[in-house]
């Protein structure tokens, strides 16, 4: 990695940091040659389940991150990439280190929920000069896992929404992982009222499909994160912000529910960064009764 910094510069400390789910994520601290520090993210694809796909990933993002220099949305600065491990110990992205933290508390929510909106709304406006590949959902309706204690009928019918073929849609540039967990905000505002994001990570899922897909993602997670109502209030926020969703009611229903049970087949992945970051109530078990509970919402709003 030496070779990477400035002449004179070397590492001087390391810190994990948490809420990683593919990857292991570390902050270097950079010691300048005129005595200050900077700091750097090494991300590492340690785990060898994840780290079969980290070739295409870390193409996929060192592309992204190319691509979001110069423009309005705040993502990190790519250093330096090796998707074989050609020279690190595994398949490897250098990048800077934004400013920011992740938000997961209740606190706030509805705050940060128009600015998650405002700048998921950017991110679609992008228009690439080369598209990322097409959109991939690998849940399918037999892959479904359906919580214990859930309401049958209710799941019953939102598996058979996603046994029809996917609508139609307008390509945009999607995130495809756009969530409260891959967005920074100023650690210190005023008050919560003056928050303001100040950076997106995570950009190895980068796609091209509807925005109805990235709305839904992040609407589940946020149904998981603060209670089903704040899934269903996103999209009105998204919308509010100068989005276009699907047109049709059916069709925003698709997307919404292809979301959310392509979540509960992960919940304990997803549920346990949550609890590592302090949410420690956000067990498995209650992760899944808000999942059901947002799915049932969702087939009483729109099915």
């Amino acid at each position: 990695m030496s070779r990477h910094l400035e002449a004179g510069e070397r590492v001087v400390g390391t810190e994990s940091l948490p809420g990683g789910i593919t990857a292991e994520m570390r902050r270097l601290t950079i010691a300048t040659r005129d005595g200050a520090t900077r700091d750097l993210v090494l991300r590492s694809f340690v785990n060898p389940f994840y780290a079969e796909h980290a070739e295409d990933w870390l193409h996929r993002e060192t592309g992204a991150l190319t691509l979001l220099t110069g423009t309005g949305v705040s993502a990190p600065g790519l250093v330096a990439v090796d998707p074989t491990a050609a020279q690190c110990e595994y398949p490897s992205l250098l990048m800077t280190h934004l400013a920011g933290r992740t938000v997961l508390d209740d606190e706030g929510v509805e705050t940060r929920v128009p600015l998650l909106a405002r700048q998921l709304v950017a991110i679609h406006a992008l228009r690439p000069a080369e598209r990322p590949r097409e959109y991939v959902t690998l849940t399918t309706a037999d892959t479904v896992v359906v919580p214990k204690g859930a309401d049958a009928a209710a799941w019953a019918a939102a598996i058979d929404v996603i046994r029809k073929p996917a609508p139609p849609y307008e390509g945009r540039f999607l995130h495809r992982d756009f969530q409260p967990g891959n967005v920074l905000f100023d650690v210190a505002p005023p008050s919560p009222a003056d928050a303001r994001i100040t950076g997106v990570v995570d950009w190895a899922a980068t796609s091209w499909g509807p925005a109805d897909l990235d709305v839904a993602h992040c609407a589940t997670n946020l149904a998981l994160l603060h209670g089903p109502a704040w899934g269903l209030r996103f999209t009105e926020a998204y919308e509010e912000a100068g989005g276009v969703l699907a047109a049709a009611a059916g069709e925003r229903l698709y997307w919404l529910v292809r979301d959310g049970l392509a979540c509960s087949e992960e919940v304990r992945s997803v549920s346990r960064p949550w609890r590592e970051a302090g949410r420690t109530e956000l067990t498995t078990r209650v992760v899944e009764e808000r999942l059901d509970a947002y799915v049932t919402a969702l087939m009483d709003a729109l099915g």
